[in-house]
């Protein structure tokens, strides 16, 4: 045999092996993640966000191998964590967990640094929880929402409510109420839901109009009173707290939803693998109670479905913003 061939079919035969060795290499490395992920929640610890997050990030540790680390980072309405979040390197370890207030934001914060829809991707919807209008019983002698829209009104601007920020689904929530009903209530922004719901059960503030989430356990042990949610049909973790639709208030629906994204150009590997590691912690037993206790249904919204329902939210919003005439404060 010509050496030449030998010396080739050697070479040849040395690449195989090479490209197969290569091959089994690239199949044994472990893929994302590889270590801890960070989840940036732009509101401080303690408030509705947090509710979901905590658990969350317990069952997404057990899921993925890696501990998923909760990063607070609260002010000027959840905006300051998103515009940390949207500066974050785009290597599939930081991921951002916001809020309806971010489809919000940009109809009240005229100077945004980020842009919601280009400076990140959509990951999924994690929960979805209806408002409710919770008072401190001991500072508001009522003990339904008529009763208490009759004693605002012999009171006008008597009575205060605390919002998780001006520019908030909190603060709008408020603010809508006040021009469905004829009534003028003061507001007071806090720097996330958490610190405002801490001033309203010790008697700071008269009201709040806050998401399930974070007031359900104090509903439960009476620190705080529900008077109505704001929808269209009673909440079944609270089946005796009527609706708006029950009240009169047949317009009156506010929800507060929670959703994951990724700084834009996080790899598409990394994106899918956090959507499937979600899902699955979403489908745990474990969450699937936290997620009814805290009025919320599993949501079902991911990627180009979860930024189609964004972007109609945010025009959703900008429409309540212009009829309520909502300010910065």
């Amino acid at each position: 045999m010509n050496p030449s061939f030998q010396r080739r079919d050697v070479l040849r035969v040395a690449a195989a092996g090479a490209a197969v060795l290569c091959g089994a290499a690239r199949a044994q490395t472990p893929g994302w993640p590889t270590k801890p992920v960070t989840m940036i929640v732009p509101f401080p610890a303690g408030g509705g966000t947090d509710a979901f997050a905590r658990p969350l990030s317990g069952q997404f540790t057990k899921i993925a191998g890696q501990t998923l680390v909760i990063d607070n980072r609260g002010g000027a309405g959840g905006t300051l964590g998103a515009s940390i979040a949207a500066k974050a390197p785009a290597d599939g370890y930081t991921l951002f967990m916001g809020a309806v207030h971010h489809a919000i934001a940009p109809s009240v914060y005229p100077k945004l640094d980020y842009d919601i829809e280009k400076d990140f991707v959509p990951l999924m919807l994690l929960a979805n929880v209806p408002q409710v209008v919770v008072i401190n019983p001991k500072r508001v002698q009522a003990n339904t929402i008529q009763e208490f829209i009759a004693l605002v009104k012999r009171n006008p601007g008597k009575f205060n409510y605390g919002s998780a920020g001006s520019g908030t689904s909190h603060h709008l929530a408020g603010e809508l109420f006040k021009l469905q009903t004829g009534t003028f209530i003061t507001h007071i922004p806090y720097r996330g839901a958490g610190p405002a719901l801490s001033d309203l059960i010790s008697g700071n503030v008269d009201l709040m109009f806050d998401g399930l989430g974070s007031s359900s356990q104090h509903i439960k042990s009476g620190r705080i009173k529900a008077l109505m949610v704001a929808g269209s049909k009673r909440n079944p973790a609270f089946p005796d707290v009527p609706c708006a639709a029950e009240v009169g208030l047949p317009d009156y629906t506010v929800t507060t939803w929670y959703g994951l994204w990724a700084p834009k150009n996080t790899p598409a590997d990394a994106q899918a693998r956090a959507v499937d590691d979600m899902k699955k912690a979403l489908a745990t037993d474990e969450l699937k109670t936290i997620w009814a206790q805290n009025g919320s249904e599993i949501p079902t919204l991911t990627m180009a479905a979860y930024g189609g329902f964004v972007s109609s939210e945010i025009k959703r919003w900008a429409t309540v913003v212009k009829a309520s005439g909502a300010k910065l404060e």
